[in-house]
């Protein structure tokens, strides 16, 4: 994942964000000078584009598809469908973004891991993580392990057993993943499949403007097909972002499988799967996982 905070964001990232109803504070984001580059087109005001979104089937934001969602990503992340199986879950699997952990890899060299340990904090001050909080801010943006070492996987382990931690990880996944692709998906006319990429691409890349972050895909993606906003064929749109997603994988020194584009998302598209209805099959790292 990337870091978040997205100096120099276009717009769109601003009204997403803006709309984003979560209660700790968001990523610091500067809006674009004027004339400055990109593939977004103009994005609506919050007000106007919060009405718009109010007025749209929930898609992907129904609990029940939440929950697909989710095991979806698990199923990618972890290989199992019992995503709450890995609150407790970390290890450093040596991507360079130090230790990855929780629901969906929260990292302790991207910050989101440091905006969930300071939230949780800030109404359980006494729990196993607080201590490690300095050594966490000052590993943010490296791989080191300096300060965390030795205890901070075990500390981990032992907040996962309490319920606030858990909801303290479901917030933050919601208010830097989770809300933000779904409204921005919404925004540009996809449906619950499209919102689906939208955050799978979130988690997997980060909310970055660079080319290998969420924004900078999906900026690349834009210059060759129009969304469904802009009236353009949805999976025409669809398929130019995955092929962007999927180069950014490529383009990795680790982690560069792809299977949960190729034999996953790409198979409902090509499916005309667009509801993300099931039941659905998919394969990831040449495993077969369902949902009826």
């Amino acid at each position: 994942m990337t870091r978040l905070v997205l100096i120099g964001a276009p717009i769109a990232i601003v009204a997403s964000i803006l709309l984003n109803s979560g209660d700790s504070e968001p990523p610091a984001v500067v809006q674009q000078a004027a004339g400055a580059t990109g593939g977004n087109t103009e994005t609506p005001g919050v007000d106007e584009s919060a009405e718009r979104i109010a007025s749209l089937p929930p898609g992907l934001a129904a609990p029940s598809m939440k929950e697909t969602a989710s095991r979806l990503v698990a199923s990618a992340e972890a290989s199992t469908l019992d995503w709450r199986s890995q609150y407790g879950a970390i290890e450093d699997i040596g991507d360079g973004t130090g230790y990855t952990a929780g629901i969906i890899g929260f990292c302790s060299g991207t910050n989101d891991m440091l905006q969930l340990v300071e939230s949780y904090t800030e109404g359980h001050p006494d729990n196993p993580l607080a201590r490690f909080l300095p050594a966490l801010r000052e590993v943010d943006g490296t791989d080191s392990h300096e300060g965390l070492d030795p205890g901070f996987t075990d500390a981990w382990r032992a907040a996962a057993d309490d319920p606030a931690f858990r909801k303290a990880q479901d917030r933050t996944r919601d208010k830097l993943y989770f809300e933000p692709a779904v409204r921005l998906a919404k925004l540009d006319g996809l449906g619950t499949l499209g919102q689906f990429v939208y955050y799978d691409a979130m988690v997997l890349h980060g909310p970055g403007v660079e080319a290998d972050g969420f924004y900078g895909i999906r900026d690349a993606a834009m210059a060759s097909a129009d969304t469904a906003a802009e009236g353009g064929d949805e999976k025409t749109y669809l398929n130019a972002f995955l092929d962007e997603s999927r180069s950014a994988i490529k383009a990795r020194k680790v982690q560069r499988d792809t299977s949960r584009i190729d034999t996953a998302q790409r198979v409902f598209l090509r499916e005309g799967n667009l509801g993300l209805e099931k039941p659905l099959v998919w394969r990831v790292y040449g495993e077969t996982f369902r949902m009826g």
